[in-house]
């Protein structure tokens, strides 16, 4: 004969659907928040960023700007193009599914927004998920939660003023490459710079869905950019290599940076600070960005 004490332990062990509860462990992580969506826009004076769960709020979050962005687990480093970095970081969150498929969409997105640049990826380990937001300039923010669905939203205020300029992008879907442009907000009076800055960012969502890409010839910034007498000077980061492609980063470059009147010539120098023609009126590559 069985004991009643535990036939009830057996029965209060049973969902009224007759299905055996969760183990407490289980039954956690089915609380665990799941990033779901990443969305941002412009509203008068100031740029949203939201970030939209499944399940609960998280219960712990943290946003505050940083020198640079580290890569959680590896501790690298993670670029991002903005002249400054915004940390947000969830607790208890994931940004995968169970199968550990991405469950927002793309790492890491341009926008075309006053002040968020681009946000990036920069961990997902063991319930901590991390983002970095490169932005146009360092400006005060708030941050608020939201139910019905679970948002987090960063409000970064925008009271600066904008004009807008083009960014060339390679257009994949013609026969023969060529260029396409796109239009960006800068601030003045550093508009070449912006508009340089927003190249290196690429394009955004809906323009990569258009055929755009960023071909960068496997440069990973700018150090530096001067105008002088009508030629702008352009020192490239990282190992450029256009590999002896038709099309490489000096062709997105030169129309980008010519929509200026105070820009008639530019000239591209390598991280070695070496270019073809240094001196006089010309255009200049370095010998790396030369076509095969």
């Amino acid at each position: 004969m069985v004991p009643i004490r535990s036939l009830v332990a057996v029965a209060l062990a049973v969902t009224v659907t007759g299905v055996p509860a969760l183990p407490a462990r289980a039954a956690r992580q089915a609380a665990v928040p799941v990033l779901v969506g990443i969305r941002a826009a412009h509203l008068p004076g100031l740029d949203r960023l939201v970030f939209e769960f499944r399940g609960p709020v998280p219960a712990r979050h943290d946003v505050r700007y940083v020198s640079r962005l580290i890569a959680d687990g590896s501790g690298r480093t993670v670029g991002a193009v903005g002249d400054a970095l915004l940390q947000v970081r969830f607790d208890q969150a994931d940004g995968h599914d169970r199968r550990g498929r991405v469950s927002y969409g793309p790492t890491r997105r341009t926008y075309a927004l006053p002040g968020v640049v681009q946000v990036v990826n920069t961990g997902d380990f063991e319930a901590t998920l991390t983002f970095g937001v490169g932005l146009a300039r360092r400006v005060p923010y708030q941050v608020r939660t939201l139910t019905r669905p679970s948002r987090v939203v960063v409000d970064l205020t925008t009271s600066y003023r904008t004009v807008p300029v083009r960014d060339h992008f390679l257009d994949t879907t013609g026969r023969s490459p060529r260029t396409a442009a796109v239009t960006r907000p800068v601030a003045p009076p550093a508009t070449a710079y912006g508009a340089l800055q927003r190249l290196f960012a690429g394009p955004t969502e809906a323009e990569h869905a258009r055929g755009l890409r960023f071909v960068s010839s496997k440069a990973t910034g700018f150090g530096r950019l001067t105008v002088a007498d009508g030629i702008a000077r352009v020192h490239l980061t990282g190992p450029v290599d256009g590999g002896g492609s038709a099309v490489t980063i000096a062709d997105q470059i030169r129309p980008t940076l010519k929509q200026f009147p105070g820009i008639r010539w530019v000239k591209i120098y390598d991280a070695a600070g070496r270019t073809g023609h240094p001196a006089g009126p010309s255009d200049s590559i370095p010998r790396s960005l030369e076509p095969g």
